[in-house]
């Protein structure tokens, strides 16, 4: 089984999280995973291809916005907001809370 990189929490640097962050795409997984807890990676609704997805996903977690915990054939995706509050504080709600607004000042 191929094991995933996930990067100590001294390890995590404001510049990769907000490049990561910087995404629409990116941005929308990390607001429904915000608001779900924990997901598997297929459950979410995304206008691109898997593989893409799957690059996204990677992005993320090299980061180290996301953990992904693999179950079987699942690769289970969550926020690692505990890690991202103590190393840069209000940082990751901050930018939820701007996101969710835009997206609600969108037109559908």
């Amino acid at each position: 089984m191929k094991i995933l990189y996930h990067p100590k929490k001294e390890d995590i640097h404001l510049t990769a999280v907000l490049a990561a962050l910087s995404d629409p795409i990116r941005i929308r997984l990390v607001l429904d995973i915000a608001k779900s807890g924990e997901r598997p990676c297929g459950t979410f609704e995304q206008p691109v291809a898997k593989s893409t997805m799957s690059h996204h996903v990677r992005t993320l977690r090299e980061a180290g916005v996301l953990n992904v915990r693999v179950q079987g054939t699942q690769h289970l995706l969550s926020l690692r907001s505990e890690d991202l509050e103590e190393r840069f504080p209000g940082v990751l709600s901050s930018i939820l809370k701007a996101a969710e607004a835009l997206e609600r000042e969108a037109p559908r």
